[in-house]
């Protein structure tokens, strides 16, 4: 265990590099060292209302949008992602905004003063989210609105109880921690679920079986999409159609997925808070998420940006893709600037992609648990494969070599994106 002296700075980026060397390991499941710490801090009870959002795929698009409905609305709303893409600021807002440095050391601070009363060490993802915890108990937040890192059940986000839980879906992702079964990673996810609240299944599969023995062992009340609420594209372009027993609402289409908007808004029905429907139609519009499908123009050149990192991931992006170039014919051609983290599903990814994408710029990434270059290769035989020292210069390359009919998708993990961001800074 570290017992380094406090650190006495308002340097974010010290604290941030500390938090990372506190703990024995990067990620360690378990709460039974974050809730004697998260009890001495204070955040256990709350006098706000609680969404905690699950799953595979589509949490961050789906916090967002539930957080801008009810900023719309008027709450005071706090919102906890993860991972960032850009800077660590983006996984903590207030009223939608990025908190400053100063208040994320602030918190740190207390939270480093709280784990050494107890005389525990916590893990970077620990310690950094309980500083959210105590900036939005500060901040007297009527609604948190929380995104789980990894699982569930054992995440330190669940040491909040939820007013509402949401589990948007169930795919095969890290399966080292959570289990090699859709089933066995549906029962971590279901360890958000407490007793007598409602609970949200967005997901398009079937229902897991461990998602409703936990419901219903806590008597909680399921409302499963293609159940209890429905969702169509009313085919116009502009527009969808909500509807559940004794609700219907037409409502505009969003910058993100139709499916995760539609979780949200039933999560945002069932929860027994005022929201009103110019407040949905609001938040819908303004609900943006940096690399969920983010389409840019950078120079004169399409570029779209998707942190899809695994197969559930990647069909949601190609049907996203699908979409986008039934109404933008003039593409004909996509070029993929890609890599991928080594513990991930690389080759089913790929084989998703390769009848889309016309050419590969690949290049390792520069972080733990980066895919060498030979696991990219050995994934992509028999594809147009472009090598490159970094995503950097593969970006680069791009930019300069694409023509008007082919857009460039840069995808297979947060941290590719984050390194085409890097660049798109420097050239600022």
């Amino acid at each position: 265990m570290n017992h380094t002296a406090p650190l006495d700075t308002d340097d974010l980026q010290t604290w941030l590099d500390y938090w990372s060397h506190v703990h024995v390991t990067g990620i360690d499941l378990g709460l039974e060292r974050v809730i004697p710490v998260a009890e001495k801090l204070g955040v256990t009870q709350l006098n706000a209302k609680v969404f905690t959002v699950a799953g595979t795929n589509g949490k961050g698009s789906t916090t967002t949008t539930l957080a801008a409905i009810l900023n719309a609305q008027g709450y005071t709303v706090g919102l906890y992602q993860s991972p960032h893409i850009y800077k660590f600021n983006e996984r903590v807002k207030l009223a939608g905004i990025e908190v400053d440095d100063q208040c994320l050391v602030d918190a740190f601070v207390q939270v480093d003063q709280a784990r050494r009363a107890c005389d525990l060490s916590l893990s970077f993802f620990e310690a950094t989210t309980l500083a959210a915890f105590v900036i939005f108990k500060q901040s007297a937040c009527e609604v948190w609105v929380l995104e789980v890192g990894l699982g569930g059940r054992l995440d330190v986000v669940n040491v909040i109880a939820p007013d509402v839980a949401v589990i948007t879906n169930i795919g095969l992702d890290h399966t080292d921690w959570l289990g090699d079964t859709i089933e066995k990673i549906a029962f971590e996810k279901a360890g958000i679920i407490r007793p007598n609240i409602p609970v949200v299944f967005g997901g398009l599969q079937d229902l897991p079986q461990a998602i409703q023995d936990k419901a219903t062992e806590c008597q909680a009340s399921l409302y499963a999409v293609n159940h209890d609420y429905f969702y169509t594209d009313a085919g116009d372009g502009e527009s969808w159609n909500f509807a559940s027993s004794g609700t219907t609402l037409k409502l505009p289409l969003g910058t993100l997925a139709l499916e995760n908007i539609s979780t949200a808004v039933a999560a945002i029905l069932i929860s027994g808070l005022k929201v009103s429907q110019q407040a949905i139609v609001q938040g819908i519009q303004s609900a943006k998420l940096q690399g969920r499908f983010e389409v840019r123009k950078i120079t004169d050149k399409t570029v779209i940006f998707d942190a899809g990192h695994n197969p559930h991931g990647v069909e949601f992006l190609l049907n996203q893709l699908r979409k986008f170039l039934e109404y933008n014919t003039q593409y004909t051609e996509i070029v993929a600037i890609f890599s991928m983290l080594a513990d991930k599903d690389i080759n089913s990814v790929v084989n998703l992609l390769k009848n889309t994408v016309l050419t590969w710029k690949i290049a390792p990434l520069t972080v733990p648990r980066a895919a060498e270059i030979q696991q990219l290769q050995s994934a992509l035989q028999g594809e147009t494969v472009q090598q490159f020292e970094s995503v950097q210069a593969a970006f680069q390359s791009a930019l300069e070599e694409t023509n008007n009919n082919q857009l460039i998708l840069v995808c297979g993990s947060f941290h590719t994106l984050e390194a085409v961001w890097e660049y798109l800074e420097e050239c600022r």
